[in-house]
């Protein structure tokens, strides 16, 4: 693995977070924060930390410098979708669907209200 110089790798960053809004700067300059849409701080023991910064698609913003990239494949959903709905319970999910407050009389209203369920679940509500 081609590792860069320390001395030349190394940036300060200054994170100041409070509520949902974040002031970044890199080697005391200021970020503009609608440049950033999330960041991520991680430190493994016996490495330097590291920031992730996820800039936002923005065509009027430049960013020069040097950067270690990584680029990930988004997992594939299908494979734990598939292990989620087949712990669902028929009967369960029946019921908890004709109990919903927001079921409707409409066309397919059962199959959205079971949809939406599903959501919930899957999102622990």
């Amino acid at each position: 693995m081609d590792r860069m110089n320390d001395t030349a790798a190394a940036r300060r960053v200054e994170i100041t977070a409070q509520g949902g809004r974040a002031d970044i700067e890199i080697d005391g300059t200021s970020i503009d924060p609608s440049a950033i849409k999330a960041y991520t701080v991680s430190h493994f023991a016996g490495e330097r930390p590291e920031v992730l910064l996820h800039v936002a698609d923005r065509g009027d913003t430049q960013w020069s410098g040097m950067a270690r990239v990584t680029v990930a494949d988004v997992p594939d959903p299908g494979p734990a979708a598939a292990v989620f709905l087949e712990a669902i319970d028929p009967e369960a999910l029946e019921r908890a669907a004709l109990t919903r407050p927001d079921l409707g009389s409409e066309p397919y209203s059962l199959t959205r209200a079971m949809l939406t369920q599903l959501g919930e679940w899957a999102r622990g509500l």
